[in-house]
């Protein structure tokens, strides 16, 4: 890894102890501070409220040319994170990843698909569909993984 990528990341996590995002707490790895965990608490007045959602964060060798992979390792419903926690957010897919883009602004943005999925950019479509069609049946679903997976 080069010394840039390893100077950002360490500004990044700086960054965040300086300006932590309320209900997300950051745990870097001790042996690999390139891979960070992420604790995040269900917002209030949505189906994951209660929950604890861990997401593991790596920042790859190309990294902030490339944007880190982050996975969800709770299980969720949600229509923008699949069964293998893999997640759907625009600012994170490879043409529209930006260097310039904090790491701080990306848990803001996971923390606000929390709050309001985007049906429109699924990876699960029926997971989508039932969130458009039915989102009384869906916030019954997710309070159920939520409840099962996330306590």
């Amino acid at each position: 890894m080069s010394a840039t990528s390893v100077r950002r990341i360490q500004k990044e996590l700086a960054d965040f102890q300086k300006d932590p995002i309320a209900n997300v707490h950051v745990v870097p790895n001790d042996a690999d501070f390139t891979e960070w965990n992420l604790v995040m608490t269900g917002p209030p007045g949505t189906p994951y409220k209660g929950g604890t959602f861990k997401i593991n964060v790596k920042f790859g060798d190309q990294y902030p040319f490339k944007a880190p992979t982050f996975i969800f390792k709770t299980r969720i419903y949600h229509p923008n994170v699949d069964s293998e926690g893999n997640i759907c957010i625009g600012m994170l897919k490879t043409e529209n990843w930006k260097p310039a883009t904090k790491i701080n602004s990306v848990i803001h943005a996971l923390y606000d698909l929390l709050q309001t999925p985007n049906p429109d950019d699924p990876l699960v479509t029926s997971i989508a569909e039932l969130y458009r069609s039915d989102r009384k049946e869906y916030d019954k679903n997710a309070a159920e993984y939520t409840a099962k997976y996330a306590k």
